[in-house]
């Protein structure tokens, strides 16, 4: 049967390798970017639809949703990649620190729009991590804005360790009504995710360090494994992976207290900018 799959962050890195892997004659591909020119020509390379979205702006990430539930009856797999490293603290149009908007709370605003849809094909749902939710995040519930304390490593750092959070805790709603939800390590990866990072982080990621690196095809593995597999039997849902094994994360991702307080402080953070309560809005399943 064909499949719909939708890859966000798909106009460079990783997201625009996995694009490329999962290309099948058939299926329905669509790639989600925010440069309009690298997403158009990844989407015309591979005759997939494309979504230009900035997901530092909440507004287009509803636009995008409420899209791709009008185009697609179906939708088998959604991969949140879209993500990046910021520099200084600085705040979206929303109000809310930009390297958590746009790594953890717009891909929790796009999944949650689109439950229902991802429910009804009982999707995979697959959420790009990092190894620096272990090495560099300073967790704290009660500052998700970074407004006590920031630096530009400790903020990426929450955010991979949101995601992985925010996955643990999506399995648990929604793992009963269909759901198969994965986060992941890629790996360090030769890519542009760093590039609104500061000089040194830039350094660290960039010219210096390529030669370590591994590509982002190689980086793009566990995803295109997560997406063309069948979650329960090749993986088991709910768990963080690196090189397609499940890997050890951060202590407090496997704190389920924190996983369900982050998905409501997340929830009530996405909807101070919901749309006017007459809208059309999805129903959620039950837990």
């Amino acid at each position: 049967m064909a499949r719909t799959i939708v890859i966000t962050g798909a106009s460079d890195g990783i997201g625009a390798a996995a694009a490329k892997m999962l290309a099948y004659p058939g299926d329905q591909l669509v790639v989600v970017g925010r440069s309009p020119q690298k997403t158009k020509a990844i989407a015309a390379e591979l005759e997939a639809e494309p979504f230009i979205t900035d997901f530092a702006d909440l507004a287009q990430v509803r636009e995008l949703a409420d899209s791709l539930a009008k185009k697609y009856p179906r939708i088998d797999v959604l991969a949140n990649n879209a993500g990046g490293i910021m520099a200084g603290r600085e705040l979206t149009v929303d109000g809310h620190e930009k390297t958590f908007q746009v790594n953890h709370l717009a891909p929790f605003l796009l999944t949650t729009l689109l439950i229902d849809r991802l429910v009804a094909s009982r999707a995979t749902v697959i959420n790009t991590s990092s190894n620096a939710n272990r090495i560099m995040a300073k967790f704290d519930i009660d500052d998700l804005d970074a407004e006590k304390k920031y630096s530009a490593n400790a903020a990426y750092g929450n955010a991979k360790l949101a995601n992985i959070l925010f996955t643990r805790e999506l399995q648990r709603r929604y793992g009963d009504h269909g759901i198969s939800a994965a986060a992941f390590h890629p790996g360090v990866v030769a890519s542009g995710f760093s590039a609104e990072s500061n000089r040194i982080t830039k350094l660290m990621y960039g010219t210096l360090a390529r030669r370590f690196m591994i590509s982002p095809a190689q980086g793009a593995d566990t995803l295109v494994w997560l997406a063309t597999t069948v979650p329960g039997e090749d993986w088991t849902p709910g768990e963080y992976y690196a090189k397609r094994k499940v890997a050890k994360a951060n202590p407090r991702a496997y704190r389920a207290d924190l996983a369900e307080s982050l998905w409501e402080q997340s929830a009530a953070m996405v909807a101070a900018q919901a749309p006017p309560a007459d809208a059309a809005q999805p129903t959620l399943p039950p837990l």
